[in-house]
């Protein structure tokens, strides 16, 4: 892979590269993917609850992307609850599977700045205290300025989601280590884990 090329994929496997996913149904003019991927050293079930706090905060540069809010380190009652429709991140969530994954098209209003996209936020289990998280986004292309915006958004992207994955997978194997319940009985008043 040239350095040029690397914008596209940060951590994927070839075989993460040829999987289908859920994404893939939903943009019909595709011109580019990309893909991210972490090994998260909790259980499905706790990586993907703190997926779902991406309806809540960014989980990135803060200072750039959550307006100097930092994304909270504990666990948000009831950000596990998924509806079709829901805001996640840059769009409606489209379909979900709980502890497998979130699916999103992005808005209308944010289609401006982005373009068309949809993208799979997925969690594997890969042993009984193991997970994959990987994100599948497909990027609809149809003209020059549309290949251009992409690769400079790609780059981007890289950055921001990089730093995103890093800091969930840091939180996970944090709830992991420290034994805490992710179900609803196991969060304080406060909206934390206890």
């Amino acid at each position: 892979m040239s350095f040029w090329d690397k914008a596209w994929n940060w951590n994927a496997t070839d075989d993460e590269w040829r999987a289908a996913y859920p994404c893939d149904k939903y943009i019909d003019e595709l011109g580019q993917q990309f893909m991210r991927a972490a090994d998260v050293q909790a259980s499905a079930e706790v990586t993907f609850r703190w997926v779902c706090q991406l309806k809540v905060a960014p989980y990135s540069y803060d200072l750039l992307d959550n307006w100097f809010r930092r994304s909270p380190r504990r666990l948000t009652p009831g950000a596990e609850k998924l509806e079709s429709g829901q805001m996640f991140m840059v769009g409606p969530i489209v379909e979900f599977e709980q502890n497998r994954h979130i699916t999103v098209v992005v808005s209308p209003n944010q289609e401006r700045v982005y373009g068309s996209f949809s993208l799979t936020y997925e969690v594997r289990p890969t042993g009984p205290d193991s997970s994959r998280l990987v994100c599948k986004a497909d990027l609809a292309s149809s003209t020059r300025w549309d290949r251009v915006r992409w690769y400079l958004l790609a780059w981007g992207d890289l950055i921001m989601m990089r730093k995103q994955f890093l800091t969930l997978k840091k939180l996970a194997e944090k709830t992991a280590r420290e034994g805490v319940g992710i179900g609803p009985a196991a969060l304080d008043a406060r909206g934390g884990a206890v």
